[in-house]
C-alpha cells in the first residue's frame, strides 16, 4: 500500500474516532452507549476536534491542498453517517472509542 493510501486510511481512522468521541461527549449518546451515568464531557470533545484536525492534517500531507480540503469534506460526511448509522442501529460498538471504566 502506497503512503498517500496509508495516510487516506488513517485520516478515515482519525474522523471516524473523532465523530465517535463527539457523540459520546453528549449525555443522551454516552447513556444510550454505557448505559447511564455521566461521561468525561470536556476531554471527549477535546478529542473529538482533536481527530478531526488530526484527519485534516493527513488529508494534506496525502494530497494537493486543493484536492485534500475536498477529499476531507467528503471524508468527515461518510465518517458522520457512520458514527449516526451505529448510534441508531449498534450503540454498543461505540464503547469501543471509549469503554466506561470502574
Amino acid at each position: 500500500m502506497s503512503e498517500p493510501a496509508l495516510m487516506l486510511a488513517a485520516a478515515i481512522l482519525c474522523a471516524l474516532a473523532g465523530f465517535a468521541w463527539l457523540a459520546l461527549a453528549m449525555e443522551v449518546h454516552w447513556q444510550q452507549v454505557h448505559g447511564g451515568g455521566t461521561g468525561p464531557r470536556r476531554r471527549l470533545r477535546l478529542l473529538g476536534a482533536g481527530g478531526l484536525v488530526a484527519s485534516l492534517l493527513l488529508c494534506l500531507q496525502a494530497d494537493p491542498p486543493s484536492m485534500a480540503a475536498l477529499v476531507w469534506l467528503m471524508l468527515l460526511a461518510g465518517a458522520v453517517l457512520a458514527v449516526a448509522l451505529l448510534l441508531a442501529w449498534r450503540p454498543a460498538l461505540l464503547r469501543l472509542a471509549w469503554p466506561r471504566r470502574g
